[in-house]
């Protein structure tokens, strides 16, 4: 019997019986899915963030995600855990609140300032014309968007609201096809949403959208893509942050907007 039976033999075992031996039995088949996760997140956070207690916080989303897990519908075990990790890894850092209020302050300063100036040019603004506008140096919006970068948990796993939706909400990471996964009708709304996002990344600038591309659907970890781009893994968070607060400031700013046309 090859892995792959022995393992759906497995799930229908435990579904069967809700044996706790055999839910052990799976957690230790898919822990690997743990470490990958946390090693992801991990790569951004302070040196104080320890792996480990990721790897912990990972292991209670595993645990739900095989106990909730239902085989026989059309969609793989690894898509369905790999979000349900992320989300307890990412719920349990936020109820942490380890990000200084001053980074977050900061962070805010940016994404409006991008969004305020993309409104009067009508295009992407440059770092020289972001700095004027926040009246610091390019080396000190280099210095903050660095700072940004090592206190952002995956960035595209936010709930963002974009116009039209009547309020519902969407992860950026959603609009990256999954070519494994099953493909359901959406409703107008999620149609809408994801025809937003996914019009706000087309139309970064070439670098940071080449970022956002390797790092969430090619999964390159930041140093590979700066070796890709001929510049320092550093640099590269720097442009992974910006792109971050650049989508954040154009789903506002289309937030507002629709706000403001009559209906």
């Amino acid at each position: 019997m090859s892995r792959v039976d022995d393992t759906q033999s497995l799930w229908l075992k435990f579904r069967k019986t809700g044996d706790p031996a055999l839910r052990d039995r799976l957690i230790l088949t898919y822990a690997p899915l743990v470490k990958y996760v946390a090693g992801r997140l991990g790569s951004g956070l302070p040196a104080h963030v320890d792996e480990g207690d990721l790897v912990s916080y990972g292991l209670l989303g595993l645990i739900g995600a095989i106990e909730r897990y239902e085989p026989d519908r059309d969609v793989k075990f690894e898509t369905y855990a790999i979000a349900r990790i992320k989300g307890a890894i990412i719920d349990e850092l936020r109820a942490m609140d380890w990000v200084p209020r001053s980074v977050r302050s900061r962070a805010r300063d940016i994404e409006r300032a991008i969004g305020e100036l993309e409104a009067k040019l009508g295009r992407a603004p440059t770092d020289e014309e972001i700095s004027k506008k926040l009246g610091i140096t390019e080396e000190e919006l280099g210095d903050s968007l660095s700072e940004i970068a090592r206190s952002s948990i995956a960035a595209l796993d936010e709930l963002w609201t974009v116009s039209g939706s009547g309020g519902d909400q969407i992860a950026l990471i959603d609009t990256i096809e999954d070519t494994d996964a099953p493909d359901p009708q959406n409703t107008l709304s999620q149609t809408e949403m994801r025809e937003a996002i996914a019009d706000a990344i087309a139309r970064l600038p070439e670098r940071e959208k080449l970022v956002v591309t390797l790092y969430y659907y090619e999964e390159l970890t930041l140093r590979e893509i700066g070796e890709v781009l001929g510049v320092t893994e550093s640099r590269v968070s720097q442009l992974h942050t910006k792109a971050i607060l650049r989508l954040k400031a154009r789903l506002a700013g289309s937030a507002n907007r629709a706000t403001l046309e009559p209906s």
